[in-house]
């Protein structure tokens, strides 16, 4: 029998070099690629503000009232108008008092003083406050040394904000905070976008739910919990879309339904290019495959794509290279398309506590935290070590060319709270 004229493929040494003939797309293109071709698929509704806390605006907020709506004291004490100069100064007392919520009526004449309490709105005849611990009151007067400057101690009228002013741009997402500057600026209700429905579907003959009883060469899914809970705690409306087998039939139909129920779909697993990677080739018999080959450690098997409309992620099946994928490519894209813009995640420049290799071509992140005031890596890159997620607290991220890093030298470390965690 003639034997076919064919050679095995050389030996690599590093399972993460770069395939001979491949063509990798770089990390800063695939989010351009996304940033240029994805738009904001959400509607708009009006809400009040107790239910705006983690809403995205859909519209520039305007303030219907100045804050503070009047000229008040910042401090208890005795207000009076001008200034005091340097020396003992002795001012005849007005009676009454003006307090928050209680203005004094009428006008303190010149050369006079008027008890005055935090926050209360400054009557006529009155421009500065003394602080009372530093006044002596007795027969109807009071004492104090100079000198003080005129408006000492008192907050003008729309210092804060201006009635007519911005106050909150579209596409901010609500805090606690913004809600307390909407209440003070007039405001009752907002409008806001509809929230993102973000379908996850994880794939695999392989996986069985965490607690069923577990075969030979079968694992427990771990990405379904790890997204879900993601997905929601970056606030949007995860889906649960469940399993699916390697069959591609029945990930048709859990994708059509994940079409119907969602604005977005998350698969893990299949999006490479064995024979039972699904996912990239469904979408590439649908013509919706945009890229699936990233020059990403971890995670260079990412499908982008469309299916009936939808956005599909296709993620690596790893959990590792699965949470890393949805931080970097998921996250602005989703945020984008929810209404809040795309949000480049902030990073930090830092001393590595670690010395590290890194061959060109592929932007490299590794699990990492800080500790005092250095990042720390994992102990292992090893992508399998689902155990380096939790005991992260954010990522370094390693630029794409060759780089020798040392302890001490600076790298870029990104918490997960940049990306809303």
């Amino acid at each position: 029998m003639t034997k076919p004229n064919i050679s095995p493929p050389p030996l690599r040494n590093d399972c993460f070099a770069l395939p001979a003939g491949v063509n990798w797309t770089p990390v800063d293109d695939a989010l351009a690629l996304l940033r240029q071709r994805l738009t904001v698929r959400m509607g708009v509704e009006t809400l009040p503000l107790e239910q705006a806390t983690g809403r995205i605006l859909a519209e520039d907020v305007i303030a219907k009232r100045s804050n503070p709506p009047l000229p008040n004291t910042a401090v208890d004490g005795y207000g009076f108008a001008g200034a005091a100069p340097e020396g003992p100064q002795v001012m005849p007392l007005h009676p009454g008092r003006t307090a928050a919520g209680i203005p004094f009526d009428g006008t303190v004449p010149d050369g006079h003083a008027l008890r005055v309490l935090t926050g209360a709105a400054l009557p006529a005849g009155v421009d500065t406050v003394i602080l009372e611990e530093d006044v002596t009151v007795q027969d109807g007067h009071i004492a104090f040394h100079g000198p003080l400057k005129r408006g000492a101690n008192t907050r003008r009228a729309g210092e804060d904000v201006t009635e007519g002013d911005p106050v909150l741009p579209a596409g901010r997402r609500l805090t606690p905070a913004d809600l307390a500057l909407l209440s003070a600026t007039g405001l009752a209700e907002v409008s806001v976008r509809e929230t993102l429905r973000v379908a996850v579907l994880s794939t695999g003959d392989e996986l069985v739910e965490p607690g069923e009883p577990a075969g030979p060469g079968q694992i427990f899914d771990a990405n379904r919990p790890m997204l879900l809970s993601l997905i929601a705690r970056i606030g949007f409306q995860p889906v649960d879309m469940g399993r699916v087998s390697d069959d591609r039939d029945a990930l048709r139909d859990s994708l059509n339904r994940a079409a119907e129920q969602a604005d977005v779909i998350l698969t893990s697993g299949g999006a490479s290019a064995g024979d039972e990677d699904h996912v990239s080739a469904l979408l590439r018999q649908a013509g919706a495959m945009q890229e699936w080959r990233i020059a990403l450690k971890p995670g260079r098997p990412l499908a982008l794509g469309m299916w009936d409309g939808t956005p599909v992620f296709g993620l690596p099946g790893n959990p590792v290279a699965a949470m890393v994928c949805t931080l970097i490519f998921a996250r602005p894209a989703l945020g984008l398309m929810a209404g809040e813009g795309w949000q480049d995640p902030q990073g930090f420049d830092l001393p590595a506590a670690f010395e590290k290799r890194k061959k060109p071509g592929r932007r490299e992140y590794l699990r990492a935290r800080v500790r005092d005031g250095r990042a720390e890596v994992f102990a292992s890159e090893g992508s399998g070590r689902i155990s380096g997620l939790s005991w992260a607290e954010g990522l370094v991220e390693i630029e794409d060319g060759a780089r020798h890093i040392k302890p001490g030298d600076m790298v870029r470390f990104i918490p997960y709270g940049s990306f809303g965690l």
